[in-house]
């Protein structure tokens, strides 16, 4: 190391020369202290960690692995380092202009960086000036926004304020001398309106403009009032003309309130909310006027109707109980009382007819057309609901009335004619005895009523059920005639009476299915109870009236061709138990079959009454019966039996055929009860085979001639084709 000092400071070191020829000046390489060996600066305590982590070198173990002197391995490291340390110096040297040339661009870099430091700083300087501007603008600009607004929204509210508060000339030309009907007027009416309102609004807050406006806007109030009111009443007064259509005017007046034309809106309200008494005189006026319109209408149309030619009604004297005679009436003409309890084509008058153009008085005058009593009902009924929808929608429409104020509105306009009509009704139905024509009625009270509910009309709803009040008191008084006439009926007192239907089954049948048949349009409790004390006194009378037969047959005939007739309704629907329907039907076989038996005895009878006896003995066992049937058999008896069927059986189911197909009316009927009588003729005649087959009587002779039943099936047979 000593020799390396002093090679650097000998003055043999050598220098480079520079381009120009001058001589390079020398660099003082201050390299300090090159040798390692010779610092002793490490401390004590880091001797130990440095030894342990020297042992743990894999070159140390190593080395100590082999056996490797320490002291010539130190040796030769020394000389390694220095090696590599001269290696070192001469590559320094070797660089050194290098480390120059790099010193001098160091120093040249450093004083760019510091020319743009203070570039930078001044930018810095001037951007917080810029920013410190900036901000102040944005105050600025945020607080004449602020001032904007206000400007703004105080302009917004005085123009506003002006425009409303002004009254300009095109207002008051219009007001003033426009036509109400024209679209400016209506126009202006609302902005009028507006003006007036907002005044009220202002004068309550005691703003002075109002004061220069209040006098002008006054007069076209009191402008716009008449001239409304003129119109208005106008219109009105062409109600009271002789011979007027008061719809049209009415249409008219009404489209100043349609929803599809809002300009037309405002005259009546426009009086309500401006002038309240001109309001009320328009309002009192046309109440006035279409209750003396209406009432006089509909009371001239109900006279006139009243007038035109009636169908034939029935009488007191006309009721179930009454005897079947035909009567002349003075007319001249011939009624047939059947026909009152029959429905026919007047149910129409529910269905079809139920919406029908009313009837026009002087056109049905013309014509030789009779009307029934619901047909003038209907149409009196329908003119009436057809009107009052009318003009419960005008009302409510045209006043802009809703619930009890427009029930009070529209009672003034119709009370009158309401009660015209209740009276008239009562007058009308005092006098008829038609039971089915004012069960028509009723119903068509219901329907009427359904139908203006379904529209959500209620207006008539208290008319309805007074009319429906003094309505049904005249039905159930009809009824209990009608049941007092079966209750009264003497059947010692009728004449010819016969096995066929009686005239009052006949007309209770026809009655009760006219009762059923309306009854489906609206069911009613109380005449279901009605009919079924009606039913009651019919069955009473027929057992009444079968007890006057000498005969059974007879009795059983009339029985079950009153029954059968009568079962052609569905009485199920009239009678509070539900199995009477089915009671009734038993009823009517067990007659069936006592029947069968009634009209088999006289040609059958013996062969029957031994079927019976020797079947009876044989079942219980008595003896005593069985000898006295074998003596019976001795005598001959059983074999006279045979030789009677033998000769007269054919015979006697032709009779038979004859017998029963001339007893019943019911064709479908007397088929049923012949097949019966027949069926029941043959289970007779086999059981009394099947008895001969048996002892004491299946060794006799006789059985020899007993004719084989297919053969009698046979015959049979041919009466059930016929049939």
């Amino acid at each position: 190391m000593a020799d390396v000092e002093r090679a650097v400071d000998s003055d043999d070191t050598p220098r480079q020369t520079l381009e120009n020829g001058e001589d390079d000046p020398p660099i003082n390489l201050e390299l300090g202290q090159l040798d390692l060996t010779s610092q002793d600066d490490y401390f004590l305590d880091e001797v130990d960690v440095h030894i342990q982590e020297n042992l743990e070198d894999e070159l140390v173990q190593e080395a100590l692995k082999t056996g490797v002197d320490l002291r010539q391995y130190s040796r030769q490291i020394q000389r390694e380092l220095c090696g590599v340390e001269n290696s070192s110096i001469h590559d320094y040297i070797k660089e050194s202009e290098n480390i120059a040339s790099l010193h001098y661009q160091i120093a040249s870099c450093d004083s760019l960086l510091e020319r743009m430091e203070q570039m930078l700083s001044s930018f810095q300087t001037d951007l917080r000036s810029i920013s410190t501007e900036i901000q102040t603008l944005q105050e600025q600009s945020m607080s004449m926004n602020i001032k904007l607004k206000n400007r703004q929204s105080v302009r917004g509210e005085l123009s506003q304020f002006v425009d409303e508060m002004v009254v300009s000339d095109y207002l008051i030309r219009h007001i003033c001398e426009t036509n109400v009907t024209e679209r400016a007027f209506i126009e202006c009416l609302h902005e009028l309106a507006h003006k007036i309102n907002f005044l009220k609004e202002q004068m309550f807050r005691d703003t002075l403009a109002c004061e220069d406006v209040k006098e002008v806007i006054e007069k076209l109030r009191l402008k716009a009032v008449s001239k409304c009111r003129d119109y208005l009443l106008g219109k009105i007064y062409l109600f009271r003309k002789p011979m007027a259509n008061y719809q049209m005017p009415q249409d008219t007046l009404l489209r100043y309130r349609q929803v599809i034309i809002p300009m037309y809106q405002y005259f009546n309200e426009f009086l309500m909310s401006n002038h309240r008494q001109v309001a009320t005189e328009v309002r009192d006026v046309y109440l006035e006027t279409m209750s003396k319109i209406y009432y006089c209408y509909f009371r001239g149309y109900i006279t006139k109707l009243l007038k035109l030619p009636i169908e034939t009604v029935a009488e007191k004297e006309d009721l179930i109980g009454t005897e079947d005679t035909t009567k002349r009436d003075i007319l001249n003409t011939y009624s047939n009382r059947s026909a009152i309890f029959t429905l026919g084509h007047r149910v129409c008058v529910l269905t079809t007819e139920l919406n029908d153009p009313i009837i026009v008085p002087h056109t049905a005058s013309k014509g030789d057309k009779k009307h029934s009593l619901e047909n003038i009902f209907r149409s009196v009924q329908f003119a009436l609901a057809d009107n009052c929808c009318r003009e419960y929608q005008f009302v409510v429409d045209f006043f802009n009335a809703s619930g009890s104020r427009a029930q009070d509105l529209f009672t003034s306009i119709l009370g009158k004619t309401l009660h015209l009509y209740l009276k008239y009704t009562d007058m009308y139905l005092e006098g008829c005895f038609d039971g089915v024509g004012v069960l028509l009625c009723l119903h068509l009270a219901y329907r009427y009523q359904e139908m203006m509910e379904k529209k959500n009309i209620p207006c008539l709803e208290k008319y309805w059920n007074s009319l429906l009040a003094n309505i049904w008191p005249k039905f159930a008084h009809i009824m209990e005639l009608n049941i007092q006439s079966i209750r009264d009926i003497d059947p010692q007192k009728v004449n010819n009476i016969d096995i066929r239907p009686h005239y009052v089954a006949r007309r209770y049948t026809d009655f009760c299915q006219a009762i059923l048949t309306i009854n489906e349009f609206h069911a009613d409790e109380k005449a279901k109870k009605l009919m079924g004390q009606l039913q009651m006194e019919v069955e009473n009378l027929v057992l009444r009236m079968a007890a006057e037969f000498q005969h059974r047959k007879e009795q059983l005939i009339f029985l079950i061709n009153n029954y059968d007739h009568m079962m052609t309704i569905n009485l199920d629907r009239f009678s509070e138990d539900g199995n009477h329907h089915e009671g009734f039907q038993q009823t009517l076989n067990a007659r069936i079959q006592e029947f069968v038996e009634e009209i088999l005895q006289p040609s059958f009878g013996g062969m029957i009454a031994f079927v019976k006896e020797t079947e009876n003995a044989i079942e219980h066992g008595n003896k005593l019966h069985v000898d006295e049937l074998r003596e019976f058999s001795c005598t001959g008896r059983i074999k006279s039996l045979i030789q009677s069927f033998n000769a007269e059986w054919k015979k006697a189911i032709d009779n038979i055929d004859h017998d029963v197909m001339q007893s019943f009316t019911n064709f479908k009927n007397g088929t049923s009860i012949l097949q019966a009588v027949l069926t029941q003729l043959i289970q007779y005649y086999h059981r009394f085979q099947k008895i001969l087959n048996q002892s004491p009587f299946k060794n006799l002779a006789c059985r020899n001639e007993i004719i084989n039943i297919h053969n009698v099936m046979v015959e049979i047979k041919k009466h059930k084709t016929s049939l």
